[in-house]
């Protein structure tokens, strides 16, 4: 499986700069997830990974009583695309953040779609 960071239209990338704003232990919880994403891919299940529905996927990391989340899509079966991340402060994932992923998938799609 290969991991990927989505890229902004404006060439950011919110997933790599979420990880890196994160204190050194908790980038390593969350390298060591990305590194199990790779190895099981469509396989990885709780408590790494979770499926939130409409395709969207959150990578789980958990450090210093702090819950990191990094959401993510498959596209092509062998790809996994991480979109954003979040320190998670209610039990629910907030709405803004599946709806901020959603635009980046339909975003990517449009944006591969153009590039074929």
């Amino acid at each position: 499986m290969n991991v990927r960071f989505y890229e902004t239209a404006d060439g950011k990338f919110p997933a790599l700069e979420f990880i890196e704003s994160q204190s050194n232990k908790m980038q390593s919880k969350i390298a060591r997830a990305m590194d199990m994403l790779e190895l099981f891919g469509v396989q990885l299940k709780m408590p790494h990974s979770e499926y939130l529905g409409d395709g969207i996927f959150q990578l789980r990391a958990q450090s210093e009583g702090n819950a990191a989340r990094v959401l993510y899509f498959f596209v092509f079966g062998d790809e996994a695309i991480l979109t954003n991340g979040f320190i998670k402060k209610t039990p629910k994932t907030p709405t803004s953040e599946l709806e901020l992923t959603k635009r980046y998938y339909a975003d990517f799609l449009k944006r591969k779609e153009g590039s074929e």
